[in-house]
């Protein structure tokens, strides 16, 4: 649940039939009628007898967003070299066998005929790969295939590593993986490190939801003991574990391999995803002054993280910047490819936290803001997530007020010619729908519904002000469909948050908004966004729509350039290490710019002419 178990989110809520036996420590989020239904949040009852509890229709995961269609194919931004610049080498060797003239030690024998056959040199093996050596090459009569890791920057001198050693003959592949550890998705590419082809892709939820959605839920869980929670830290790394070994099994079956066959895995993720996967406290990283354990972990083996590769494989995760600036972002910025270019560039990874990079790449400077979950749907009375039944576009009739949606459809329904009826509204939706209100005047700049309108779906709610999208005999549960004035202010609350980053971004460097010259937005969530209502709601800049590029999971794309190339795998490092991290909370400079943007699109309009206009060509006037 969004919360992980604090109540604040009404996701957990059933229904209890026979209340005798239980007691309500929280009605939060619960309207009269739904404790006259008899609801009750699951995470804040307690059971103290017998009792009968019904669980409604949950939110059914039918992975729009969260599929494997998430992992798309990209396509590799050089021409895939075999040998050159190859993270791992496959050596065939012929061994001469001892006698009692040359009594030379077998892994001596094996580094002199590997040197001989490839330019490995100074070759390095570990304890459980030296257990086999001797076995292995006199079953097989002294031959054999050197899998042999040719990265260096974790060990001293460039030697390179003996990763197995295989029969003579028994493979023409090495695979590898490529990870990226999102706050909501986990997602994998599957990769022929011999040939640059991706052999499968998956994506799955993050296992670690169940324990909150945010990062700082995750936190707190994982820094927290008590009777229930002894070892969250332990948990959340387990959790996130399992979802990868999950993905692994899902993409090695389909490329018809043992998942023991991958050497070779790349991981990137936010600071905190990092942290809780390879088992590193996170506690410091929400903690002024903002510091994490690590910001560039070594390399370290998948057996000791309990990942389902070959068991010495190398488990890269790659290097972050700050607290709230991780490998996400490092790896997001040569996936995106943003240095392939001198142009200056904003790039945008938009989620729970809004990250963003600002610079050319002769210089780059990042900074990252609490976005919170509103435009994943969380926080809003009817938000959801982006699958079956979600309402992800909505129009507004100027003249009624009446509004119109798309629903993201159920297959099995629309193959038979019947709609599908909402179940709530996704992030796409809810910025669509904010834009809609806004420039049909159905709300003001403040995000005040304007009841002098006289339409039936602007009303008075239990909870205060509210607009109807779908009525009750439209939608899915029977309920009216609406979004409250409490749900617009935390819109525009996560809206003037991001704003307000990039602007300070653009600003500690003397830098105008209208001078970037490209927006790159990376994330899944950025996929969906339609621009034109995006800069209508004060989201994203007021700047010619051309200029903005919409790339997925940028993470991803990084992190499967760094398992293919040593070269991009350095690449990502020497980004890293350019970014200035500026942090927003030193001063009351993004405090004004926030408070600046708490309005729609923002108070200042002269930043957002294209917006203007349209609201001139309404009111028939000069707007200011």
């Amino acid at each position: 649940m969004p919360c992980g178990g604090q109540g604040r989110c009404g996701r957990c809520a059933v229904i209890v039939q026979d209340g005798t036996g239980v007691r309500r420590r929280s009605t939060l989020r619960l309207t009269s009628d739904d404790l006259d239904a008899g609801y009750a949040l699951a995470c804040q009852t307690v059971v103290e007898g017998d009792a009968v509890v019904t669980i409604p229709p949950q939110e059914k995961i039918e992975r729009r967003l969260v599929t494997d269609k998430t992992a798309t194919q990209v396509t590799l931004p050089f021409i895939y070299d075999p040998v050159q610049h190859q993270p791992m080498h496959l050596v065939p060797v012929e061994l001469d066998p001892p006698d009692m003239v040359d009594q030379t030690d077998d892994w001596s024998r094996l580094k002199r005929a590997v040197a001989t056959t490839s330019d490995v040199s100074d070759l390095t093996a570990d304890l459980p790969t030296l257990r086999r050596l001797g076995t292995v090459l006199r079953e097989h009569n002294w031959g054999a295939t050197a899998v042999v890791e040719m990265d260096t920057w974790d060990r001293p001198n460039g030697s390179h590593r003996l990763v197995d050693l295989l029969p003579p003959g028994s493979t023409d592949h090495l695979w590898g993986a490529a990870v990226d550890i999102g706050t909501t998705t986990v997602s994998l590419y599957l990769v022929d490190l011999l040939t640059g082809e991706i052999a499968a892709k998956a994506a799955e939820y993050n296992g670690q939801i169940k324990r909150g959605e945010d990062v700082i839920s995750r936190i707190i869980y994982a820094s927290s003991r008590s009777s229930r929670n002894s070892d969250g830290l332990g948990e959340l790394g387990s959790l996130v574990v399992g979802t990868i070994n999950e993905l692994l099994e899902r993409a090695a079956r389909r490329a018809k391999i043992s998942s023991s066959e991958v050497y070779k895995m790349t991981v990137a993720g936010n600071s905190t995803m990092i942290h809780l996967f390879l088992g590193l406290p996170p506690s410091s990283i929400r903690l002024e002054p903002f510091v994490t354990a690590i910001n560039h972990p070594p390399p370290v083996r998948a057996g000791e993280l309990g990942v389902n590769v070959h068991p010495q494989a190398s488990v890269d995760c790659l290097p972050g910047v700050a607290s709230y600036v991780g490998a996400d972002i490092s790896a997001g910025v040569i996936g995106s490819r943003m240095c392939d270019s001198s142009a200056l560039t904003l790039f945008l990874d938009v989620g729970t936290n809004g990250e963003m990079v600002l610079g050319d790449c002769d210089w780059l400077i990042s900074c990252a803001c609490s976005a919170g979950p509103a435009f994943e749907g969380a926080g809003v009375r009817d938000g959801m997530r982006a699958t079956v039944g979600a309402i992800e576009e909505v129009w507004v009739n100027s003249e009624t007020y009446e509004p119109t949606y798309r629903v993201i459809p159920n297959p099995k329904l629309e193959a038979r010619g019947d709609p599908t009826p909402p179940r709530g509204l996704c992030g796409s939706g809810l910025i669509s729908l904010l834009s809609e209100m806004f420039i049909t005047g159905v709300i003001d700049k403040g995000g005040h519904p304007n009841f002098d309108l006289g339409s039936p779906h602007i009303r008075q709610g239990e909870h205060g002000p509210e607009y109807v999208i779908a009525w009750g005999d439209q939608t899915e549960h029977g309920r009216d469909i609406v979004i409250t004035k409490v749900d617009i202010d935390n819109l525009v609350r996560a809206k003037a948050a991001i704003y307000a980053g990039f602007t300070v971004l653009a600003q500690s460097v003397g830098v105008d908004l209208s001078m970037v010259e490209r927006v790159l937005v990376g994330g899944s969530f950025g996929q969906y966004i339609n621009v034109e209502k995006a800069v209508q709601i004060g989201l994203l800049p007021d700047l010619p729509w051309e200029r903005f590029i919409f790339l997925g999971n940028t993470a991803l794309q990084g992190a499967l350039l760094a398992v293919l190339n040593r070269e991009y795998r350095q690449q990502v490092s020497e980004a890293a290490q350019l970014m200035t991290y500026l942090e927003l909370s030193a001063d009351n400079t993004f405090y004004d710019a926030f408070t600046s943007a708490l309005f729609l699109p923002h108070t200042d309009l002269t930043q957002f002419p294209s917006v203007a206009e349209v609201l001139a060509d309404r009111e028939g006037q000069s707007v200011t």
